[in-house]
């Protein structure tokens, strides 16, 4: 008995050992874990912005702004600016926006002129309150991407001549896993993705790694649940057809324009024909005393800001390099609104507000017409993305503004139905204050929607129908089908 109690008094102190260490290991990470709860939510409170020039006193906006670096080697860092739910925004989803171009703001487009709850006025004046914003529903985040929009900077310029899908998507995703240590209380939030034009390409390829990245263990988790994408540049085959067939379709281009394009033009080649440039050109050339972002609606008689001069540039330009077999202009402005963002964010109060721009060397553009001539259009469908997104199970809804000339209703319907999915609800009209506010097809596994009388900028356009889009997308519900 002696012995064996000798034998275990060991083992006792062995223990007590143990659970000292054990102790002792957990306060270390407890500590550790406080500390970087400590500076997240300091960085945070750094980034709040209190109240920017002209805003209106009332209803209040929780809103931060800042960067977040994607490279630290490189010193490259993303520029947002965040608006938390207008009300209960513990209970509610995270909502990325990005705007497309390649080379457009989602702050000037996405968050002041479209669906963020502050505003750009006339001439870029002040800010009024949108009650139509899509904070009401989720929490909403914007992006200046891809580096060189906007805000958003590099100090290393040899990767402003890198940049391309790829290049965007790991920094939109490098910038989400660094967003969410200063937000942690974020990071198990449902997680969703929406944006415009070629924000077609962008949200998709981000879904995609996130979805991808979930899958290793060694990365953090990001609770995604869909995306949904408006007029969005999806398939270069589906979307050139449709642009030039909407063309002629709502009387832009004569009979003998639409037959030579149909006779030299094969938009299956990821290079066209002189004669097809040539063609398409002519039809380009024809919407430049409209707007083909919104056909139907009048062109501003503002100075041009750097949105419009581009978009005239590419509309007459005729040199190879910049149409690079295929005529490329910014997919996403409205002349009159860029102009009003372009003077209120390069105010010097405005920026100082903001976080922005610390340096005060760079000059604020909407839309950036260097990137656009730099990107690298290497991916000319996004298609089987959508396939690979749907089988796994996210939500995938694709919504279009129906008076859009430059990524029309026509080139999305193609898209969709190369998918080949298999319809759950056939074509139908939706409705919003008793009148038709569009139509939509629900498939197994996607839905598309169009807004009848929007053109590009839907939220823009069109407030009250984007506002129902999102809410009912964000809800997992069916738009409602009676008056």
């Amino acid at each position: 008995m002696a012995t064996m109690a000798a034998r275990l008094l060991p083992r006792s102190s062995s223990s007590k050992r143990q659970q000292f260490s054990f102790a002792v290991l957990l306060l270390f990470f407890q500590t550790l874990c406080c500390h970087a709860a400590a500076v997240g939510n300091s960085q945070q409170e750094g980034d709040r912005v209190r109240f920017l020039p002209g805003q209106p006193p009332r209803p209040p906006v929780s809103q931060f702004a800042g960067y977040v670096t994607v490279n630290e080697r490189n010193g490259r860092a993303l520029f947002y600016w965040f608006f938390e739910a207008h009300a209960s925004p513990a209970k509610k989803p995270l909502l990325l926006w990005l705007n497309g171009g390649p080379g457009c703001s989602s702050v000037g487009y996405g968050a002041a002129s479209e669906l963020g709850p502050l505003r750009v006025t006339s001439y870029g004046a002040e800010l009024k309150f949108n009650k139509f914003a899509w904070n009401r529903e989720a929490n909403l985040l914007f992006l200046e991407s891809p580096v060189g929009v906007g805000f958003s900077y590099t100090n290393t310029s040899s990767d402003l001549t890198k940049l391309d899908d790829a290049f965007v998507a790991e920094d939109a995703y490098n910038f989400l896993v660094n967003w969410f240590k200063r937000f942690p209380q974020y990071k198990g939030r449902e997680f969703y993705i929406s944006g415009e034009s070629y924000a077609g390409h962008y949200v998709p390829q981000l879904a995609e790694l996130v979805h991808d990245r979930n899958k290793d263990k060694d990365s953090p988790y990001i609770n995604l649940k869909g995306f949904m994408v408006g007029n969005p540049l999806t398939d270069d085959y589906c979307d050139s057809k449709g642009l030039a067939e909407y063309a002629w379709s709502h009387a832009v281009v004569s009979d003998e324009i639409y037959e030579r394009i149909k006779k030299v033009c094969d938009f299956r080649l990821s290079n066209w024909s002189d004669d097809c440039d040539k063609a398409m050109s002519t039809v380009f050339s024809q919407y430049h005393e409209i707007d083909i972002y919104n056909i139907y609606a009048p062109r501003c008689n503002l100075p041009q800001s750097s949105a419009v001069l581009a978009v005239d540039r590419a509309l007459t330009a005729n040199d190879q390099e910049h149409f690079r077999r295929r005529i490329r202009m910014f997919s996403g402005y409205d002349p009159c609104y860029s102009s009003y963002a372009e003077r209120y964010f390069n105010k010097e109060d405005v920026q100082r507000a903001f976080h922005a721009n610390v340096s005060g060397t760079r000059k604020w553009q909407v839309c950036s017409d260097s990137i656009l001539r730099s990107y690298n259009f290497s991916v000319l469908s996004i298609l089987p993305i959508y396939s690979k997104l749907i089988k796994a199970g996210l939500r995938v809804w694709l919504y279009s503004g129906d008076a859009d000339g430059r990524v029309p209703v026509i080139g999305s319907r193609y898209c969709v139905e190369a998918l080949g999915l298999p319809i759950k609800t056939k074509w139908q009209p939706w409705y919003l204050n008793k009148q038709v506010a569009g139509r939509f097809v629900e498939y197994h596994g996607m839905t598309m929607v169009t807004i009848r009388g929007a053109g590009h900028l839907v939220p823009l356009n069109k407030p009250e129908e984007g506002l129902a889009l999102i809410d009912t997308f964000l809800l997992g519900k069916q738009l409602p089908t009676h008056r």
